[in-house]
Formats: structure tokens, C-alpha cells, sequence
């Protein structure tokens, strides 16, 4: 058996890119580097990227720590939804969601219906480094963050297990992340 070609050379990355006829939907917890691959993943691809929590900013003209504290988490979760599956209809090539969205039982069924769901998953370790690095999580105000990311971790692991992917996030060059999922998405069409 040979090896898989290289996933820098521009012909077999076309070649699995050509093979993907819908939205590439990043799903995971907060920090696991949804945003930062899905963006490489798009440019190795050649294909358009969206933030849906970006998305969901602009649609509401405020913050997601505004929505929050404004609305609650509820009104949040009804926003995201709706986003998703305009983000879904308009056929993105990738897109990443927000920590939550894959837990909602409608935004989950849309993806697994019309998308390839990829779990990025990471140690709890990374995800407290990285996510300390922002400011703007509203599930990590009120409490320590490694208690609170290992709980989310442990109570939406069997959603996001029912991703059609899964690839794990290591230290390393997110580029790394975004060329494993390249070749899960190549294994599993």
C-alpha cells in the first residue's frame, strides 16, 4: 500500500476539495481552535470560512457577553440556531460554530443532515491556556475555568461524538489541525 500524498502539494488537496459538496461544520468546545483552523482549513481548500459567532454579532449588533447579560443564554442559543442554518442554507465551505451549538438537538440534526460535522477535540490543559487568553467567554465568568471547561467537556462529549469527525487539537501549528482533518474528511467520503 502506498503512502497518502502530501497534503502541501496543491493537486491532491484539489482532488479531496472537489470531493466535498457541502459546508465543512467545526464543532467543539470553546478554545479547541474552531476559528483559527476552520480559517487554514478554508485556505487549503479554497473555500469561503464564516465565524458563526461573528455572524451572530453582526446579526444582533452586540456582543455575545451583551447577549448574555441582556438576554440570557436561552435567547443566545434560539439566535445561534437560526444563524446556523442560514449559514448552512447559504452553503459555506467552512464553518466554525460556537462551543454550545452542537448540543442544541436542531442545530445538531441540521449538520449531521446536510453538513461533514468535525469534532475538534483538546485536552483541558490547552483549552484553559487558550482560553484565557480571551476575555470574551461568558461560561467562564462566574467560576474556575479548568472546573467549568472540564464539566462542558464531560456533559457535551455525546454530542459532539455523534460529529462524523473527529480529530484531536495538539499544541502544535493549527495548520497541523486543519491538514488532519483534510485527511479524516479524504477517509470518510
Amino acid at each position: 500500500m502506498s503512502a497518502a500524498p502530501p497534503l502541501n502539494d496543491p493537486a491532491p488537496l484539489a482532488a479531496i476539495a472537489a470531493r466535498i459538496t457541502r459546508p465543512v461544520v467545526l464543532v467543539g468546545l470553546m478554545g479547541v481552535g474552531k476559528s483559527t483552523v476552520g480559517r487554514k482549513l478554508a485556505s487549503l481548500l479554497q473555500r469561503d470560512f464564516v465565524d458563526a459567532d461573528e455572524a451572530i454579532v453582526e446579526a444582533a449588533q452586540r456582543s455575545i457577553p451583551e447577549i448574555f447579560e441582556t438576554f440570557g443564554e436561552a435567547y443566545f442559543r434560539d439566535g445561534e440556531r437560526r444563524v446556523i442554518a442560514r449559514l448552512m442554507d447559504e452553503s459555506h465551505g467552512v464553518i466554525a460554530t460556537g462551543g454550545g451549538a452542537f448540543v442544541d438537538p436542531a442545530t445538531r440534526a441540521l449538520v449531521l443532515e446536510r453538513g461533514i460535522a468535525v469534532w475538534i477535540d483538546c485536552d483541558i490543559d490547552t483549552l484553559v491556556e487558550r482560553t484565557a487568553r480571551r476575555g470574551n467567554r461568558p461560561l467562564l465568568k462566574n467560576g474556575d475555568p479548568r472546573d467549568i471547561l472540564t464539566r462542558l467537556a464531560q456533559e457535551r462529549a455525546p454530542f459532539y461524538g455523534q460529529a462524523h469527525i473527529r480529530v484531536v487539537s495538539e499544541t502544535g501549528p493549527h495548520a497541523d489541525t486543519a491538514r488532519a482533518i483534510i485527511e479524516a474528511i479524504d477517509q470518510w467520503l
